[in-house]
Parts: structure tokens; C-alpha cells; sequence
């Protein structure tokens, strides 16, 4: 399953692959479209967009959208989501246990071990890079399904109460 998977590159408060924070409801869809064949399946006005692929069940992505900014948050699915990677680390699908290590080696290479947090549901996060890798029931197993955002929802981003990320994100669990 892992080599059927897409390599998206993350940049930091940037972008998810071919997903660019800022981006219109729109373009994301259109792009989504375009490199994963996935389209809308549940959407509301202004706020999210969770996406499927039209010959299965399978949801690679919600995107979560700024009443202001456009795109300003990209969740990927455990199981059906593009394998998104930040550097040599693979984030998408991981067990949790083994890339909250990789990722903490990762950080404190990088001097920024201090800028490690955990959620309210021990979720590691880090405001410096705007992600939280939450986890993901998948059958029998937990994978990592990491979340994304742009700079201005960065603050506090592993808060489950006081940050940005929208509390319909934090009960994904399967």
C-alpha cells in the first residue's frame, strides 16, 4: 500500500504538497481533482471540504478553510492519503510510538525541541511547523494522520480547546 501512495513534500506554514495554504475553495478542489482523481464528498459553506475517491470509500483529505484566508488546513487520512514527508521522515500512515521518536530527533536536530507540545489527547504538535500528528484508528491498528496549517492558525495548534484546528478535526478517529 505504501508504494501505491503519492509523495507530497510539506513546507512548513506553506504547503502540502501541491496544496497551497491561501488557496480559494475552488483551486483546492480543482487541484485535488487533479492529483488524486478525489472530489468533493461532505462540504459546508465556507468551513471544510472532506474528500473522496470515486471508485471507493476512501477519504484522502479534509481541508478546513479561514473565513479570511482561504485554505488554512490540510488533515490526511491514515489509511487513503497521500504519503506527505517532511524532509527524510514519512508522516502519513506511521505508528505513532515510532515517528513521535523520528519526529523528536528531527526537531531537536533542527535546535527546535523545545517547540514540541502535546494535546489534550497526547497528540504531538509543534507551533514552529504548524502540524499535529494526531492518530488514526485503521482496523485493528493506530497510524498517524497528521494535520496542517497555514501560519495564522499555527498558534497554539495543539491545543484541542484554545487553538485553530476545528473540534470536528480533534473526533476524527477512524
Amino acid at each position: 500500500m505504501e508504494t501505491e501512495r503519492q509523495r507530497w513534500p510539506f513546507v512548513p506554514l506553506v504547503s502540502v504538497g501541491p496544496l497551497r495554504f491561501g488557496m480559494t475553495r475552488d483551486q483546492v478542489v480543482d487541484q485535488v481533482a487533479v492529483t488524486l482523481g478525489a472530489g468533493p464528498n461532505f462540504e459546508t459553506p465556507g468551513d471544510w471540504i472532506t474528500f473522496s475517491d470515486p471508485n471507493s470509500f476512501a477519504r484522502p483529505l479534509t481541508t478546513y478553510f479561514s473565513a479570511v484566508g482561504g485554505l488554512a488546513c490540510v488533515a490526511v487520512d491514515a489509511r487513503h492519503g497521500p504519503q506527505i514527508t517532511l524532509g527524510h521522515l514519512s508522516l502519513v500512515g506511521q505508528v505513532p510510538s515510532k515517528l513521535e521518536e523520528e519526529f523528536s530527533d528531527h526537531m531537536s536536530a533542527q535546535g527546535l525541541d523545545e517547540a514540541i507540545r502535546y494535546s489534550q489527547f497526547g497528540d504531538l504538535g509543534t507551533d514552529a511547523l504548524g502540524v499535529v500528528l494526531r492518530a488514526q484508528r485503521v482496523g485493528d491498528i493506530v497510524l498517524s494522520r497528521p494535520v496542517f496549517v497555514a501560519r495564522e492558525w499555527a498558534d497554539m495548534v495543539w491545543d484541542a480547546w484554545e487553538g485553530t484546528i476545528p473540534m470536528k478535526e480533534w473526533h476524527v478517529y477512524c
